[in-house]
């Protein structure tokens, strides 16, 4: 698996949505790469943080924002 596919893949894995073969080379990607573990890290406090938020805290163009900064997220 290369990064491209891993940061492809990372909400279905934290969703626990992966088939077992595709989750096993998302993890032994994982135990390999840093900068993808780093990422991992990062979604995953983000998703904490706005969890906590309720929904309609987020403005139309606030939440557009914050999806653009995800789709232009340096990936690993």
């Amino acid at each position: 698996m290369n990064c491209d596919e891993f940061v492809e893949l990372v909400t279905a894995y934290l969703d626990g949505a992966l088939d077992p073969a595709t989750e096993r080379r998302f993890i032994d990607h994982l135990a390999q790469c840093e900068g993808c573990e780093n990422y991992l890290d990062q979604f995953r406090t983000t998703i904490q943080a706005l969890g906590e938020l309720p929904a309609e805290s987020l403005s139309g163009e606030t939440r557009d924002r914050l999806l653009a900064a995800f789709r232009d997220f340096p990936r690993p």
